[in-house]
């Protein structure tokens, strides 16, 4: 099973501007249906797909036993959407199941409650970036306001355990910063705060400081967030959803380095 994707990328330094193929993790949903009945959707590389529905129905006490149960490939698209099905005597279903727990897990645990395949769907207009800064000024950009974030990251400089978001306006200035051991419950938190403070309009970076997958994206498409710029790698579907949305996102901005995986029109 396919595992990487290749994708048109630039790299960029403060020395050299160079196009390239990078090659990215695959990120696809798998809809896991249990008796012919929708129960979740997970966001996953492809691959061992039952194992990993059998993990996770050990894991969320739906089906513990040891005993064989019947897995089939009910559908399995092109950009890799697979819904599958497992039969399980409802007789042997565990608490979990009964319990009526349905969640959507994604590679980061970032949003719940999606149950089907055609829930992802996100709608809207693709957005207009905010920002007017050239190709060669890009650099010096990320490079001020990463420093402004990492200058900030308390809780990560005491226990090295936490993600973190920042979000900063036109003008490179801090609107708000918040940690978390999830990445998606720091983006979260601050989004919410910018609601609070009425200023969630003037919100043009986001800064996440780990990886970007799905959720990470559309979120940033919600809140009208035109740029995000990421420490570490981008998924596939990432830049899929990026290049729908209208989003500008950078991957690997370090040490004055970055990969630039979806640009807007007027960069």
């Amino acid at each position: 099973m396919k595992q990487t994707q290749s994708y048109q990328s630039i790299k960029l330094s403060t020395e050299s501007l160079e196009k390239f193929d990078d090659t990215l993790v695959i990120e696809a949903p798998l809809q896991i249906n249990i008796n012919k009945e929708p129960y979740t959707v997970v966001m996953r590389t492809p691959g061992n797909d039952k194992e990993l529905v059998r993990g996770l129905l050990y894991a969320e006490d739906i089906y513990k036993k040891q005993d064989d149960v019947k897995v089939d490939i009910i559908k399995q698209e092109k950009d890799f959407s697979t819904v599958l099905n497992i039969e399980v005597p409802e007789k042997k279903l565990g608490k979990g199941y009964l319990n009526k727990r349905t969640l959507l897990s994604v590679s980061s645990c970032g949003i719940c409650g999606k149950k089907e395949l055609k829930d992802l769907k996100t709608n809207g207009k693709a957005l207009k970036n905010g920002n007017n800064t050239s190709i060669k000024g890009l650099v010096e950009v990320v490079n001020r306001i990463s420093l402004k974030m990492n200058n900030k990251q308390f809780l990560f400089k005491t226990t090295g355990g936490s993600h973190a978001c920042a979000i900063f306006n036109k003008n490179e200035e801090l609107l708000t910063i918040k940690e978390d051991i999830g990445r998606h419950n720091a983006v979260d938190k601050c989004v919410g705060d910018l609601i609070n403070q009425n200023k969630l309009k003037e919100a043009c970076y986001m800064l996440v400081s780990g990886r970007v997958s799905y959720e990470i994206v559309s979120k940033a498409f919600l809140a009208k967030i035109p740029i995000i710029i990421a420490v570490s790698a981008c998924s596939s579907l990432a830049v899929d959803f990026a290049k729908e949305f209208g989003i500008f996102l950078i991957g690997f901005s370090r040490d004055s380095k970055m990969t630039i995986y979806s640009t807007p029109h007027n960069l």
